[in-house]
This record gives structure tokens, C-alpha cells and sequence, in this order.
């Protein structure tokens, strides 16, 4: 069966209420959309959902999944999925990975899920990105695709990356392809211009352009977040088939 839906969500430490503490409402819309675009994504009919976040490596990870948000302040455990013997496959999230399952967590799918994560290196080619897309999913059954990342740090003099003219229209490419669900502008994102910008999300982005060129058919998309609180760029969009 080809991939059904697809969502892109990120990743920052403070949309988990605990980790924010105080500034906890300033997220909220970030919080809401996030939430929303996971449960249409768990509506959409998927019996696998396969979640690819940024990582120091490129790889599978293994089934079950653990990890903690005590690097960012707070002992917060999270899991995804559970082994009957209690093995613990993956222990120790990266931060992207982490917050896919914590949102997933929030949102609970109501038919029996089988649960995926892929981490992908940020150096990874654009065509290796796009062939490991081309590469997921199940045959059997209907599987959706989670994507987690940033968009630009470089917005505004206290942003992270500090203040580069390049990324506003850096991200209004980002968020004109998801709207129009284009896995070929996604696909023409620059690496090198990427890094410079300090951009989380472009790898997992073209795995995400990778997989639905390979499902083939025509797609639509909604972007329902675009926002660059703290001067980083968060996008939550949706992909569906037409």
C-alpha cells in the first residue's frame, strides 16, 4: 500500500509545556497546530507510521523507544511503543525523534499502530535523502509519514544563528512547497546554503519529498503554522492525496 498522508511538524524544546515553564502560552498556537496536524495524520487510515527527524547519523532505529527530556531541563520520559518483555530497543532519543514521540504521545491513534523512526544525518546528500524516502513505507498497509524539523535560525539579531538576510526568503520557499505539497521544490533545497542558515529541517524534508514522489498520484497540502517566535522558523503542515 503507498504512503496515504504526510505531516511536518518541528521540534523545539519549549512547545513540551514542562520544559517551558512560564512561557509555556507563548507557544500555544505552535502547541495547537502541532497536535491537530498529528491526529489528522493518525485519521488519515495509516497502520504504520514511520517518523524521520534529524539526527548524527543516518539509521533505523530500533523498536521500541525511549527517551528523556532531562538534557533540556526536565526529567520527562517519553515512549513509543512497548515490547512484552520490556526491551527497550532505542534508548536515548535525539531531540527530533523525541518530540515526534512526545506529540504522538498527545495524540493517541485509535486502531492499532505500528510505529517506525528514522534519524537522518544533516549532512545528508539531497539524493540520498530522496531515495531513503523513495525506500520506506510497507507494502502491505497504509503507512504516513511524520516529518520533524526547523526551519531557519537566523531571524533576527537574537535568533540562534544570529540575523541572515537570506532567511526570510529562505523560508517562504519552504512554506510556498508545502503548501502546494511540491516534493520537487523541497528537493531543490541547498545543502550548503541549509547549514548557513542553520536549517533542522531540510533533510527530513527531502525524505519527505522523496516518499511521496515515489507513492506517485497527485497531492495536496495545508500549511496551518508559519511562525518564527525566538527568531527560528517553525512550519506544521499536512499532506494529503487529492
Amino acid at each position: 500500500m503507498p504512503l496515504v498522508a504526510a505531516a511536518v511538524c518541528p521540534h523545539p524544546p519549549l512547545i513540551v509545556p514542562e520544559l517551558a515553564g512560564a512561557a509555556a502560552p507563548e507557544l500555544d498556537d505552535l502547541r495547537a497546530a502541532a497536535e491537530a496536524a498529528v491526529a489528522r495524520l493518525l485519521a488519515s487510515g495509516a497502520r504504520t507510521v514511520v517518523v524521520v527527524g534529524g539526527g548524527d547519523r543516518t539509521a533505523e532505529l530500533s523498536y521500541p523507544y525511549r527517551g528523556s527530556f532531562a538534557p533540556w531541563g526536565a526529567p520527562l520520559e517519553v515512549r513509543l511503543g512497548r515490547h512484552p518483555d520490556g526491551i527497550v530497543g532505542t534508548d536515548g532519543l535525539p531531540l527530533s525523534l523525541l518530540v515526534g514521540a512526545w506529540l504522538l504521545n498527545r495524540v493517541r491513534p485509535q486502531a492499532p499502530t505500528t510505529w517506525r523512526m528514522i534519524s537522518v544525518s544533516a549532512d545528508e546528500p539531497v539524493e540520498r535523502c530522496a531515495a531513503g524516502g523513495g525506500r520506506l513505507g510497507s507494502r502491505t498497509q497504509p503507512w504516513a509519514l511524520l516529518a520533524m524539523g526547523d526551519g531557519s535560525a537566523c531571524h533576527g539579531v537574537k535568533a540562534p544563528g544570529y540575523d541572515d538576510p537570506r532567511a526570510p526568503a529562505y523560508d517562504e520557499g519552504v512554506a510556498s512547497a508545502l503548501a502546494r505539497a511540491d516534493a520537487d521544490a523541497l528537493l531543490g533545497l541547498d545543502p550548503g546554503l541549509s547549514a548557513e542558515l542553520r536549517v533542522a529541517g531540510r533533510a527530513p524534508w527531502q525524505v519527505l519529498a522523496g516518499a511521496a514522489r515515489a507513492a506517485g498520484g497527485d497531492w495536496r497540502g495545508e500549511v496551518s503554522y508559519q511562525e518564527a517566535p525566538y527568531g527560528v522558523a517553525y512550519f506544521v503542515a499536512n499532506w494529503e492525496r487529492s
